[in-house]
């Protein structure tokens, strides 16, 4: 017998290799839900981010399941929904089973992302919740005159300045805030209901409140379906499955590794703006004691 001929008899065949087992993806969801994600910040999620990482996730040959690895604070509706039905259409198609894990938090969005799920698991010190549609801003009115600037605001359209900060607040325009911010808690509300069914617990005015719980008090409620962590339950659920994490993409320059730190490359003006919404994301995580 050739070398060759040894060497490939000791090879395995096709179909008969040891790396044929089963296999559960999993998908980091890490981060605050943003359209418009900075550079200045610690992650964020949108549907542009998370995309090659879930395609990625379902596209195993030997797929049997994915875990989404969930640890979230919210952000914007849109973009929740916009990753929430991209899972559920990835995994109509693929025909696999989603769990959802939410990690430190899955709150607001975070939760939204979790509904996405088939099961909700927790750890019981996880917050978990927070249904419900905030707003915030900052009034500046008498800014400007106290340093002297005038400002100049020309629009055709009587309503198409809401909300400026640098005027006093309208009540007309908090009415119209207050109900597209109703449309939202229904939106949001209507997608638990539909996600989680019968096995919510307890009254909507509570359940819908906006409230965050402990992963164990969610348990009671019927907003998730158990508790453990990732590797555990799908060690039980799936016990010769191999786990392959997806990641999602990072910037361009993280990628790179090019030195400089998060702001690098950027203009003065880009600086401030990125500073101001890793303040913004920074509040978001605040609101959990994160």
């Amino acid at each position: 017998m050739s070398v060759t001929e040894k060497l490939a008899a000791r090879l395995p065949r096709i179909g008969e290799r040891g790396d044929r087992s089963p296999v559960v993806s999993v998908v980091r969801l890490h981060g605050v839900i943003t359209p418009t994600p900075s550079p200045l910040a610690r992650g964020a999620i949108n549907i542009n981010t998370v995309e090659s990482a879930l395609t990625r996730a379902f596209d195993h040959d030997r797929l049997v399941g994915v875990a989404l690895a969930i640890n979230s604070p919210g952000g914007a509706p849109t973009q929740s929904a916009l990753v929430a039905e991209r899972v559920r259409e990835l995994a109509e198609r693929k025909s696999v089973p989603v769990l959802a894990f939410c990690e430190d938090v899955a709150a607001s969005g975070g939760y939204w992302l979790a509904c996405a799920g088939d099961e909700i698991h927790a750890h019981a010190s996880s917050l978990v919740g927070s249904i419900g549609v905030v707003s915030a801003g900052f009034g500046l009115s008498g800014l400007l005159e106290r340093f002297g600037v005038e400002r100049r605001v020309h629009t055709a359209g009587t309503r198409k300045v809401r909300l400026d900060p640098f005027q006093p607040e309208n009540p007309e325009d908090v009415a119209w805030l207050t109900g597209l911010q109703s449309q939202l808690h229904d939106q949001f509300t209507g997608w638990v209901r539909d996600r989680r069914g019968d096995k919510l617990v307890g009254a909507p005015e509570d359940l819908f409140s906006g409230e965050v719980w402990t992963g164990a008090r969610a348990l009671e409620l019927g907003l998730v379906d158990g508790l453990g962590s990732l590797r555990a339950v799908v060690a039980k659920r799936f016990p010769d499955a191999e786990v392959a994490v997806a990641e999602p993409k990072r910037p361009l320059l993280a990628r790179l590794g090019i030195a400089g730190g998060p702001g690098f490359g950027l203009s003065t003006s880009d600086r401030v703006l990125a500073a101001v919404e890793a303040v913004e994301n920074r509040a978001t995580w605040s609101r959990f004691g994160l």
